[in-house]
């Protein structure tokens, strides 16, 4: 559900504005008008979605969100459909191989944001929609801009809550998906917990007392808005919400082939996935009895995981081991990093610690003024008794606190975002992102890693030394099993009528997690069907990985492939096959 609010949540999965940056001169006709009718429709989608924009770092939609009035909703649905029947008028067979790239990129954003109104039915069945439209964070952990600019701009979009949320009443369906309702409101009140208590001492400094009063006006406005539309769903819509969040198996077909090019069925993914599922598990309790061969497996990994920092050291010790693995991984020449700037690791903001473990936040590929990235972890709160704080850290353990470092940062999002940035991809490839290249590359490069040689033991190494390579993998291993849990629990809800209660207990069965935990995968996976796409993004790299370096020979390096891998952009995988293989027959198969 709700798949274009989850690109600006997960994933920020978003299109960009060419014709604000120029394009390079095309070498055909037909590449000129492809450029023209891209320019054309890039410059109303990001009018009508400026939160894209705004988080590009595309200054100019500052202020503004999206007007969901029925009005507004019903154009631009016309003229997505305006310009797909525009770009297929076009001769693609006189473009030239870049062009022709472009286009197929361009063509699946059209069609897959038609499918977002159409079919996911995103404005009528999901609430979460309307409750994430307005993320005011980025307004004010980024300067940018001067601080009274910015805050400006808040007022702005403070002041036009009222038909933001009167939008969403109008467009709800009578009868939602209890998941997804329940999640909204999560998320409101974690908005609402940000704008009382967070947001005034951020704009405080700008030492303006008549724009501090419109200010404090606005927010009122907005947290009374707020919380109207959480109390609405509370009475309105909740008592009678249902489990009808399914996809349902020919959508969900629709939805893999619109967005990563995957032609495979449901059932042939899932056969793959619980193949997978099954050797990692393997794998999993061969790590284990590494470490004590008297226990299962599952209580090797929870005696592992006390091996925890304290709430005072969470975030530098994050640091610390951070820049080790940054040195691990120039020193492999595993990957170019393009630039010495390193991440800041700070505590995740109140908004999204509900939700979030840790994160990665890069500035927009068009920031040019503040280009600060934060790698966020989310710390425990002091009013937590012990044991809550406890049992939150035994997931930041040493050895998995590594693992998603490599995941979010060190050679994963953070480098990708790099190496997108400072690639010599066309501006459009470099604007559209694939959500199973985004999170496969990062979910790949934690067992790259380690293949890679860390943590580094020398030939004779230790009892110790071995002991603790294999807490790694386990953990590694730990991470994997989840992501093999989400792919399975992702075909099965949406294509096999899996409830939330069994999907919580496949993933207690099968990736060893407590209740509480296992229910949020499976609620997740409710309103984020995609998230399959850890576990198949992963697979296909390794399968372009097997078939690049039997096409290059004695020439292949993981340095050479993971370089060639980051330049093109970040298109669906299937696609990039046919940029990196030279035998059309290898192209389709992507598993």
């Amino acid at each position: 559900m709700a798949l274009l609010t989850r690109r600006w949540f997960l994933l920020l999965t978003a299109l960009a504005a060419v014709w604000l940056q120029g394009c390079a001169r095309p070498r055909s006709s037909a590449d000129a008008e492809f450029r023209r009718v891209a320019d054309e429709y890039l410059a109303g989608y990001l009018a009508w979605r400026p939160t894209t924009g705004m988080v590009l770092g595309l200054h100019e939609y500052d202020g503004r969100i999206t007007d969901f009035s029925r009005v507004s909703l019903d154009a631009e649905l016309r003229r997505l459909k305006e310009f797909d029947r525009k770009l297929a008028k076009l001769s693609t067979k006189k473009l030239t191989r870049e062009a022709a790239f472009d286009y197929r990129l361009l063509q699946a954003n059209i069609r897959t944001e038609i499918f977002n109104f159409e079919q996911d039915e995103s404005f009528t069945r999901d609430p979460m929609t309307y409750a994430g439209a307005m993320d005011l964070t980025q307004y004010v952990k980024r300067d940018y801009a001067p601080l009274a600019q910015r805050v400006r701009a808040i007022i702005t979009i403070e002041q036009q809550t009222t038909a933001l949320f009167s939008a969403a009443r109008a467009n709800l369906a009578p009868v939602l998906p209890k998941p997804l309702v329940e999640t909204a409101i999560d998320i409101a009140e974690g908005n609402i917990a940000f704008l009382e208590k967070d947001l005034p001492p951020a704009v405080q400094p700008v030492n303006d007392a008549r724009l501090l009063a419109e200010f404090a006006a606005a927010n009122r406005l907005a947290i009374t808005e707020m919380s109207n539309y959480v109390a609405w769903l509370k009475r309105e819509r909740l008592p009678q919400a249902d489990s009808s969040f399914a996809l349902g198996r020919e959508k969900y077909r629709a939805f893999m082939r619109l967005t990563e090019f995957v032609e495979l069925t449901p059932e042939q993914l899932l056969e793959i996935g619980l193949r997978e599922l099954k050797a990692e598990q393997e794998r999993f309790a061969v790590a284990a009895k590494l470490i004590d061969a008297t226990k299962h497996p599952h209580e090797v990994f929870k005696a592992v995981q006390k091996d925890h920092p304290t709430p005072e050291g969470l975030i530098p010790d994050t640091r610390k081991n951070l820049e080790a693995i940054r040195e691990f991984t120039v020193a492999q020449k595993l990957i170019t990093i393009p630039s010495d700037v390193r991440v800041k690791v700070e505590e995740t903001p109140p908004p999204f610690r509900r939700t979030s473990f840790a994160s990665m936040d890069s500035p927009g590929v068009f920031e040019t003024n503040a280009t600060e990235a934060y790698y966020y972890v989310t710390p425990t709160e002091p009013e937590w008794p012990e044991k809550q704080k406890d049992e939150w850290l035994t997931a930041f353990n040493y050895y998995t606190t590594d693992i998603v470092s490599i995941h979010e940062a060190y050679p994963g999002h953070y480098v990708q975002y790099l190496a997108l940035k400072a690639s010599g991809a066309s501006r459009l490839a470099k604007m559209f992102s694939s959500y199973a290249f985004v999170e496969g590359w990062a979910h790949y490069t934690e067992q790259m890693f380690l293949d890679a040689g860390f943590p580094p033991i020398g030939a004779n190494a230790s009892t110790e030394e071995k002991l603790r390579a294999a807490k790694y993998r386990l953990a590694q291993s730990d991470e994997a099993l989840l992501r093999l849990c989400r792919l399975v629990a992702s075909i099965k809800m949406h294509t096999q009528k899996m409830t939330v209660d069994e999907a919580t207990k496949f993933f207690m069965d099968n990736c060893y997690y407590e209740e509480k935990t296992a229910r949020q995968e499976a609620v997740r996976g409710t309103y984020d069907p995609g998230y399959l796409n850890y576990t198949l993004g992963k697979l296909m790299i390794l399968k372009l990985r097997a078939d690049w370096q039997a096409q290059q020979g004695p020439r292949f390096t993981l340095q050479n492939f993971h370089d060639e891998l980051l330049r093109h952009g970040m298109p669906p995988l299937p696609l990039l096959r046919e940029r990196m293989l030279k035998d059309e027959k290898k192209w389709k198969k992507i598993l």
